[in-house]
């Protein structure tokens, strides 16, 4: 399997945000409506691990993403975050 470029983890994490995420609560949503409105503690678990379950495959293209670009060049002396 070949690792994703942290540039190509961001572009991901960002379509995955705004494409993926969306879609998943709209199927999310309609899941807990066909299941005809359980009782408020019932729905809040569903909602609790349907939310989890979501991002448990993507872990991998998120992690290091909020983090600076590792293949960056560093300037010497001078401060690595510039």
């Amino acid at each position: 399997m070949m690792a994703l470029s942290y540039k190509a983890r961001r572009r991901w994490s960002l379509v995955i945000l705004l494409v993926g995420l969306p879609l998943y609560i709209v199927a999310a949503v309609t899941l807990v409506g066909w299941l005809e409105r359980p009782s408020i503690p019932v729905e809040l678990l569903i909602y609790v691990a349907l939310g989890v379950v979501w991002a448990l495959p993507f872990r991998l293209v998120f992690r290091g993403v909020g983090q600076a670009d590792p293949d960056a060049e560093r300037t010497e002396g001078g401060d690595p975050r510039s």
